[in-house]
C-alpha cells in the first residue's frame, strides 16, 4: 500500500531537471540569474512579453495586446512556475544556448528570447 502511495506522489510531482528537453550546450540559469528575473520583461520573437515583477507578480502580454496575470515562483529544479489567475499553471526552464536565452516549456518546445 505504501508503495502505491509513494508511486502516486512521485508521479504527481513537478518535472525534475533530468526530464527537461535540454540540448547539448544548454546551460540552465543559475539561482542568481533566476532571482534577477524580478523587475525584467522578456520579449519573445512572436512579440509576446513575460513580465516578472518584484514580489512574485507575473503577466504575459500577447502581441495582440491582451494580457494574462498571475504569480511566479522558482522551483527547486531551477524552473520558473507560473500560476495564472484563471487556474491554469505551468513551469518553464530558462537556459542559455550560446549567446541566446531560451525558454523550454514542459512539452519540450523552445522559445528564444529577443536580445535586450
Amino acid at each position: 500500500m505504501i508503495r502505491f502511495l509513494l508511486l502516486a506522489l512521485l508521479s504527481a510531482s513537478p518535472l525534475s531537471a533530468a526530464e527537461w528537453a535540454v540540448k547539448p550546450g544548454d546551460v540552465p540559469l543559475t539561482s542568481e540569474e533566476l532571482n534577477g528575473l524580478a523587475g525584467r520583461t522578456l520579449t519573445f520573437f512572436d512579440d509576446g512579453q513575460s513580465k516578472y515583477s518584484a514580489g512574485g507578480a507575473y503577466s504575459y502580454t500577447y502581441a495582440s495586446g491582451e494580457s494574462a496575470f498571475g504569480t511566479y515562483s522558482i522551483a527547486e529544479d531551477g524552473s520558473v512556475c507560473i500560476a495564472y489567475r484563471n487556474g491554469f499553471s505551468r513551469c518553464d526552464l530558462y537556459v542559455r544556448s550560446g549567446e541566446r536565452l531560451i525558454l523550454i516549456d514542459e512539452k519540450g518546445n523552445r522559445y528564444p528570447v529577443r536580445p535586450e
